[in-house]
């Protein structure tokens, strides 16, 4: 406890570390809060004075008294429009953090490998973003400052007390310290049922996304009684983890409550002795104190006890940032980013030695040695997990090889500025995912230099124009969450048109005709001999009908090059690729 307790001392330090990019911010909020708290207490003490000097006597002043009243209104004005600017610029300083931070954050997260993304959930990316981030800005606005403004409060409020009478003070305060003790327990059970709260909203994120995701696999298979019963499991788990915090705050207010209760009697009892034996004049001069001290002991425990709360908030808040951190200091799922942004991709792609596994030493692909001449079709064929999308990964840099060599002509793939490499190297995935935005910006993908002309150019290229243009608002039409509206054979076209538009010099296809009915294969093949004409292409394939007229094709098993050679040279040989070839044929002769 005491390790996880330093842990949040460094990461709330670090979150402090903020204010310095919003100085001015930060100090009109924290000069708004020192002027409330030195206020607050001030007018307890003005108005137990009015009470002495204009109530109490028996030749009052009306006109003071109500000169008096209007001086203490103008305080209160004065004070609502102080808390109106620091609540204003507390949480305009606590969002420009924050947006700060999620920025980072998500630039960050975008240089992470694939296999970080194929090994976190999405629902706890989206939880760091959003609502751990949103626990971050309530620890600035409504925790770390209003926290400020409560000490402040609490000192100014015992200095006042102390000076008009001290021992009067000590007898009010006598009951602080075990208010001081079960603040601290009440600390430390919130912290842990913050922790349990924080892991039950990940795990909900986690179920929800994936099942809404996955609700056509949810309904195929009749899962709906299922699933529902695990949902319930884990929002059961969920209100617990908030009951407990809920458990922990009836207990503790009403305990304040009995303190500062205690507070008062203390200081009646205190008066209903003090008046004994003193004459009427004695008297009246204790009444504007002890109407003083009233107003400040509720005024001391109202802070103390949304102390507590504010804390409450700061510990939230410290444990979401600590996983924020946890992301943001992440540095080795970080790709190495290449510093060369010159290359002649125009040359031959050198595999030489080449060995991948996506776990230790478990190779998915080994020993690969081959060239792919520029300006060449090169086709890959194998059995599923043969390692053919592993080569695509490579050349895309999703992935690092761990020996070996990828190399266009004599430059290293791993010394070609990143972005600069994927700029010129495009690929078509068999899962073509679109954004829910219009057709025309799915296909640029936003890029300002891609005009509408280009794409509606390449759409004709491709054969696709004719399709987009029946859909309402033709390039302007909004595809929905995924693409789902289009199908499978629509989508796999604009990614094709996408690729065009961009111009590489190395095109990648990775099973593009795998998942489409036949009308819908023979568009994609014509665009497939419109873009690969002229630039280095690799396709990965599944049907071979779609690769016989490849300058070489590669056969991949178990990671292994075992034959490469054009179509008839393959056939001639009689060894795996003939064998796959009349597989496939022989099953389309059965279906006919």
């Amino acid at each position: 406890m005491a390790k996880k307790s330093k842990l949040n001392v460094a990461v709330f330090k670090r979150l402090l570390a903020y204010w310095k990019t919003y100085k001015s911010l930060f100090f009109i909020t924290v000069l708004c809060t020192v002027v409330l708290a030195a206020l607050g207490p001030f007018r307890p003490w003005l108005i137990g004075s009015v009470v002495q000097e204009y109530i109490v006597p028996d030749h009052k002043d009306a006109d003071q008294l109500l000169f008096w009243t209007f001086i203490i209104v103008g305080m209160l004005l004065f004070e609502g429009a102080l808390q109106f600017v620091s609540t204003y610029f507390a949480n305009l300083f606590a969002q420009s953090i924050i947006r700060d931070i999620r920025q980072n954050l998500m630039r960050h997260i975008m240089t992470f490998r694939i296999k970080y993304f194929d090994r976190t959930p999405v629902g706890s990316l989206v939880t760091r973003l959003i609502s751990d981030l949103e626990a971050i800005t309530e620890a600035f606005s409504a925790g770390f400052i209003a926290m400020i403004g409560d000490l402040l409060m609490i000192v100014f409020v015992i200095i006042g007390m102390f000076l008009i009478d001290w021992q009067l003070a000590i007898l009010t305060l006598i009951p602080i310290p075990f208010l001081i003790i079960a603040t601290r327990i009440f600390a430390r059970v919130v912290r842990g049922t913050q922790i349990q709260e924080s892991e039950q909203v990940t795990k909900l994120n986690n179920f929800v996304n994936e099942r809404l995701t996955g609700m056509s696999i949810v309904q195929l298979f009749n899962r709906q009684k299922r699933e529902e019963q695990a949902f319930d499991l884990i929002n059961q788990d969920h209100r617990q983890a908030h009951v407990n915090a809920v458990w922990a705050y009836s207990i503790f207010f009403p305990i304040v409550e009995f303190l500062s209760s205690l507070s008062v009697a203390l200081l009646l009892v205190w008066g209903a002795i003090a008046v004994q034996g003193r004459t009427s004049d004695q008297i009246e001069e204790m009444y504007g104190t002890i109407f003083a001290f009233i107003l400040w002991i509720y005024m001391l425990y109202r802070p103390i006890r949304q102390l507590a709360d504010k804390f409450n908030i700061l510990q939230r808040g410290t444990v979401r940032a600590e996983r924020v951190f946890e992301i943001l200091d992440k540095e080795d799922h970080i790709q190495n980013e290449g510093s060369m942004n010159q290359c002649n991709f125009d040359q031959t792609i050198h595999f030489k030695d080449l060995y991948f596994a996506y776990n230790n030493e478990d190779w998915v692909l080994q020993n690969i040695n081959l060239d792919i001449e520029s300006g060449s079709t090169v086709a890959f064929v194998g059995a599923t997990g043969a390692g053919k999308s592993s080569i695509v990964n490579l050349i895309g840099r999703f992935y690092e090889f761990q020996k070996g060599e990828i190399r266009f002509g004599e430059t290293d793939i791993n010394d070609i500025e990143l972005s600069y490499l994927r700029k010129n190297v495009a690929i078509v995935l068999q899962d073509v995912f679109l954004f829910s935005d219009s057709i025309l910006n799915n296909i640029t993908l936003n890029d300002p230099n891609i005009g509408r002309d280009q794409v509606i150019e390449a759409s004709k290229a491709v054969g696709a124009h004719e399709f987009i243009m029946k859909l309402p608002n033709g390039y302007d039409y909004e595809v929905g969450e995924r693409g789902g509206v289009l199908s499978v054979g629509q989508r796999q076209l604009l990614s094709f048109i996408r690729a065009y538009v961009y111009n590489p010099h190395v095109l990648i296809l990775d099973e593009a005709t795998s998942s489409v009915d036949s009308e819908s294969e023979l568009m994609i093949q014509n665009a497939t001999d419109r873009l690969t004409k002229g630039r280095t292409s690799i396709v990965i394939a599944h049907r071979l009908s779609t690769i016989q007229n490849a300058d070489k094709i590669i056969v991949l098993e178990k990671g292994e090059i075992k034959e490469q050679g054009s179509h008839l040279e393959l056939l001639e040989y009689k060894g795996y690729y003939r064998n796959l070839h009349d597989m496939q044929f022989s099953e389309l002769s059965d279906k006919k």
